[in-house]
């Protein structure tokens, strides 16, 4: 149980739904406006693109994009959104011209958060970027709405952990599909239940599209579905599995270089964990300024909620909700086995991998009511609190310039 005092707020927030809203608003909100101040008030700002990808992509490029020179020390100029924007930019087109620069074998399969965009983006391009903003925020609201749905009254109010959930706020800060893909999850979890199998083998199949980690509630799913021996379910779950199939078979004849392994050359066992704190000993014992503290710092809550969630699915009793908990536990071994260069040593990339966590240990939470999760959501809120610091406060503007 929460402290009573944190119960309560919980509680008055569940029962005042509009206030809950308003708070989800102004978080988004102040978010989206303190970066867009610092650059010249552009939309584009949020989706990073960088100017030596831009450059090769010209064409589908915004005239008045904000392009980012890249600074000595980073891991290349721009982020991951003008990748799904680009991509967006060939499926709006009806073309098969895909866009250059970015490696395919990695990039491509990750279709879904570009086939949405792309609905909008048959408008042109800045409608393109609208619908970047739009999906992030309509999904996230939709997929809350659905998870309250599926609560009993006394888990309801741990909802609102969903609706702030930092590391869905750190996708969209970015404008890249974590969020989306556990949105997608979410909804596509309330059509199961709600036995709306056609909506839900579409959605899942979407989901699973637009990042790999959407498996990581399905595949539990299909366990729990095998070991029950319901055929009709089993085939509906493996069912969402034939859209990616023909979409990984498409990639396989385009793209000579792609293979389906490609993602285990990210795997590196506790590689990550084991550089991130030697470098934060290190940081410790020879400290040399303040500002490279925080910067190393600032992960540091990611290593603490690690090992707290690593060891929530053991508590409670362990044979209710254990699709949930294989879930968690996968999650982990994502987190875990992250390296240092791609993940561990950039806050944001390493913090979106837990997105899908806060809404597994919520529905574990339904499903057991003794599972320990107080430690996790305090740790949540401190890292929400640490993220609306730095990005309101102390984040710096990084060379730019508007358009070519």
């Amino acid at each position: 149980m929460f402290d009573q005092k944190m119960q309560s707020i919980l509680n008055y927030f569940n029962k005042h739904q509009m206030i809950t809203l308003g708070l989800f608003v102004f978080i988004w909100g102040v978010t989206t406006l303190s970066v867009w101040k610092r650059y010249e008030w552009n939309p584009t700002s949020m989706i990073n693109f960088g100017l030596e990808f831009a450059d090769l992509n010209k064409r589908e490029t915004p005239a008045n994009a904000v392009l980012f020179k890249g600074e000595e020390g980073n891991l290349g100029a721009g982020y991951d959104g003008q990748i799904f924007y680009y991509y967006s930019r060939t499926l709006s087109n009806f073309n098969l011209d895909w866009p250059l620069g970015f490696d395919q074998s990695y990039r491509a399969p990750r279709i879904g958060f570009p086939f949405l965009i792309s609905l909008f983006g048959i408008f042109g391009k800045y409608a393109a970027i609208f619908g970047m903003y739009f999906w992030n925020v309509s999904l996230l609201l939709g997929s809350y709405f659905c998870l309250r749905s599926l609560l009993s009254a006394e888990t309801k109010p741990f909802a609102i952990f969903y609706l702030l959930n930092p590391f869905a706020l750190g996708s969209y800060y970015l404008l890249v599909s974590d969020s989306v893909m556990v949105s997608l999850v979410v909804i596509a979890y309330y059509l199961y239940i709600r036995t709306k199998y056609f909506p839900f083998v579409i959605t899942a199949s979407l989901a699973i599209l637009t990042k790999e980690p959407a498996l990581f509630l399905f595949f539990p799913l299909g366990l729990k579905e095998l070991f029950s021996l319901n055929w009709k379910k089993i085939f509906i779950v493996a069912s969402i599995l034939i859209i990616p199939i023909f979409w990984h078979s498409y990639l396989s004849f385009t793209f000579p270089e792609w293979r389906v392994a490609r993602l285990t050359d990210f795997i590196l066992p506790f590689e990550g964990l084991v550089s991130y704190m030697e470098v934060f000993v290190s940081n410790v014992i020879d400290f040399t300024s303040a500002k490279e503290f925080v910067r190393v710092f600032q992960r540091f809550p990611l290593v603490f909620a690690f090992f707290i969630v690593l060891f929530l699915p053991f508590t409670g009793k362990l044979k209710h909700g254990y699709e949930f908990r294989i879930g968690i536990l996968l999650v982990m071994f994502m987190v875990g086995t992250a390296g240092f260069y791609h993940f561990w040593s950039i806050y944001d990339n390493v913090a979106r991998m837990f997105t899908l966590s806060v809404p597994l240990i919520i529905l574990l939470r339904n499903a057991d009511g003794s599972v320990v999760i107080k430690y996790y959501f305090y740790t949540v809120l401190f890292i929400l609190i640490l993220f609306l610091i730095k990005t309101i406060l102390f984040a710096k503007t990084m060379p730019y310039q508007i358009g070519f």
